[in-house]
């Protein structure tokens, strides 16, 4: 199973002095080299934490980069210059605090549309995070996506067994429903090496993509660690 590492909250801590450090993409080539398979940045329409720069800084240095984004003008204007090796489209609001929910790719319309055209026509893989369900999964594949995925924060954050194992249940059922048609199948949001353990165990989930988690555990043992401590929990 591959792990994305998502640097954002790297610039977060940047951010909140606005100064050059840390730098997200040392964050990134440290992961890396503990074991990463790709990193992901998520350029907000805000730009609350990473910077434009910072995504045409990966490019240079990240051969797998997944850009997450949602389908703002000035954001896709970056994609399309920066070329990533894809793009992970996501819903957004200014006021939340991280990404809530999956992006309703079903009721995307003819924007939505548009913009996956222009990615596709640029050679840029798309993928879209959504919640476990059939419906986007179907419609993510009408709109040309060749990846989705799952939006995993129900899981994470279920105040107990039950809930937490339905949860679990219903993303077992869509990435095995995506996996049949084709689709790469991708889960992230709110895991950590506590709960991982059974998302890992879900056959066709091919790539776990966190970055919170990683972030917090490096201010204690440092990134290549924090990494390393992650690859571990998730060996099948």
């Amino acid at each position: 199973m591959r792990l994305g590492v998502n640097i954002d909250h790297v610039a977060t801590v940047r951010q909140q002095r606005h100064a050059g450090y840390p730098d997200p993409v040392e964050a990134a080539l440290l992961s890396l080299k503990a074991g990463a398979d790709s990193i992901v940045a998520h350029l907000r329409e805000d730009r609350r934490h990473v910077q434009d720069a910072d995504i045409f800084r990966l490019k240079e240095r990240v051969k797998r980069l997944n850009m997450e984004m949602a389908i703002s003008p000035s954001v896709i204007r970056v994609a399309l210059a920066a070329k990533p090796e894809r793009v992970t489209l996501v819903p957004e609001r200014r006021q939340e605090l991280t990404t809530e929910g999956g992006l309703d790719v079903a009721r995307g319309g003819a924007r939505l549309r548009r913009a996956i055209g222009r990615f596709l026509d640029a050679g840029i893989r798309v993928s879209m995070f959504i919640g476990a369900d059939e419906r986007q999964v179907e419609a993510s594949i009408r709109l040309g996506a060749i990846a989705v995925e799952f939006h995993t924060g129900g899981y994470a954050d279920a105040p107990n067994f039950r809930l937490r194992l339905r949860e679990l249940l219903r993303i077992a059922r869509c990435s095995r429903f995506a996996a049949d048609r084709g689709l790469e199948v991708a889960a992230g949001h709110g895991l950590n090496v506590s709960n991982v353990a059974a998302i890992v165990r879900i056959p066709e989930v091919e790539e776990l993509n966190i970055g919170h988690s990683i972030v917090a555990r490096a201010v204690a043992i440092g990134m290549p660690a924090a990494v390393r401590e992650m690859k571990n929990r998730m060996r099948r």
